[in-house]
């Protein structure tokens, strides 16, 4: 964590570390992974929500945890942009980190992938094989979403390439 920033290196402490080992095909170790995973989402969107930073609302969109769906927002000059977020979880995980998903962003940066998943193969992929398998769900969305979202929102919304919902609604209204 050398070189971090104080507000990061807080924030990744408070974020509780994995112990089970296991990925989707497991079985009941990946259920015993799954309940450690929803553990430290809690313990990270509880932080948030104290510090007056919730960005994002995730959930398992299917019964075996592989599958998750939600909602994640960046606030730029006062606007508030909401995306939807999405990522499989890959059947070598937790060797492998999922691959997040905005779709509605799909083709508009280049620090994207076909399909809307965020580039996150110089900066976060290292660091969760370092990490593994000790870093989960909460630790992508903290380490790699987070900062995609902080780097990338400005500049699509400066260049024009996404544009608020209230301007979108105002200017169909013309």
């Amino acid at each position: 964590m050398e070189g971090w920033d104080p507000n990061t290196k807080s924030t990744l402490t408070q974020i509780p570390l994995l112990t089970i080992k296991s990925g989707p095909r497991d079985g009941a170790l990946w259920t015993q992974r799954l309940k450690e995973e929803y553990k430290a989402l809690i313990a990270y969107t509880s932080m948030n929500k104290s510090k007056d930073n919730d960005w994002f609302r995730i959930s398992a969109a299917n019964p075996e945890g592989t599958r998750w769906k939600g909602k994640c927002w960046y606030v730029h000059n006062l606007l508030k942009y909401e995306f939807d977020l999405q990522f499989d979880i890959p059947v070598t995980y937790p060797a492998t980190a999922p691959e997040l998903e905005l779709p509605e962003l799909d083709g508009k940066t280049e620090k994207m992938y076909r399909g809307g998943k965020i580039c996150l193969t110089v900066h976060f992929k290292p660091l969760w094989a370092k990490n593994c398998p000790r870093f989960g769900i909460a630790h992508v969305l903290c380490l790699g979403l987070a900062p995609w979202l902080a780097a990338e929102i400005p500049v699509l919304v400066d260049s024009g390439m996404i544009k608020h919902k209230d301007d979108v609604a105002t200017s169909s209204e013309s």
